[in-house]
């Protein structure tokens, strides 16, 4: 891992008409590195998740995301990440291929039908291709969400509690892909609730507390009891 900021926020404010949520956060993530942003309800997290994704625009500072500007470049932003939500986010009138094939066309890029059988594979959706997503379990359509991960190496992944959802099988997965992604050179920022396996793949832990960084520390060797005192020190929600 080196700590070139592959993710980098400087000074940056979001309001809401008067309500001010993030209040002049600075945080970079570097290659091959993981950052998980803890928080109580409110803080904030999901807000400075679409702002790196340029879902939101910041009311000021600065995003930058591969070098790129998060607002000037944000088309060329977006074809550095890969994003996945706690939800699925699937067309249950689609089938498994179709979903795939229409999220590669919203990003500007194509992926071969040989390529979509292999993501579709690589979360153990063998054979599902032709199947109306409507007929798919939870736990199936949350796999189809992560697949078109798979259909491409972005620079950078964003995860809003990725592991929500998932059976074991697939959380395994998911561990086993995040790592892979960090031994890439890819940086990871999500954002979760958890102290479960979301922690165990971070390199470092952040919490967000009102609208700031309360803290920003190494993983290293903090166990769940040490996460917990930190979380209860910061947030009203571990009060």
């Amino acid at each position: 891992m080196t700590t070139d900021p592959v993710i980098r926020l400087s000074d940056v404010r979001k309001d809401f008409g008067a309500r001010m949520v993030l209040d002049r956060v600075s945080l970079d993530v570097g290659r091959g590195e993981a950052l998980a942003l803890l928080g109580g309800n409110g803080a904030g997290k999901t807000t400075l998740l679409k702002i790196v994704a340029t879902v939101l625009r910041p009311t000021t500072g600065q995003v930058t995301v591969a070098g790129l500007d998060a607002v000037r470049q944000a088309e060329a932003v977006r074809a550095q990440i890969g994003f996945a939500g706690h939800g699925a986010w699937v067309y249950d009138d689609l089938t498994a291929t179709e979903n795939l094939r229409f999220w590669t066309t919203l990003a500007g890029r194509a992926a071969s039908e040989a390529e979509l059988t292999a993501a579709l594979a690589a979360v153990e959706l063998d054979r599902t291709g032709p199947a109306r997503v409507r007929t798919f379990s939870a736990g199936m359509k949350r796999r189809l969400s992560l697949a078109r991960l798979t259909l491409f190496r972005p620079a950078v992944l964003l995860l809003d509690e990725p592991f929500a959802g998932l059976d074991q099988r697939a959380k395994k997965w998911l561990e086993g892909y995040l790592e892979s992604h960090k031994d890439r050179g890819g940086a990871l920022l999500m954002v979760t609730h958890s102290f479960g396996r979301e922690l165990g793949v971070a390199d470092r832990i952040a919490i967000l507390a009102g609208g700031r960084i309360a803290i920003d520390t190494p993983r290293g060797n903090l166990d769940p009891d040490d996460l917990q005192r930190l979380y209860a020190a910061h947030t009203e929600d571990g009060a």
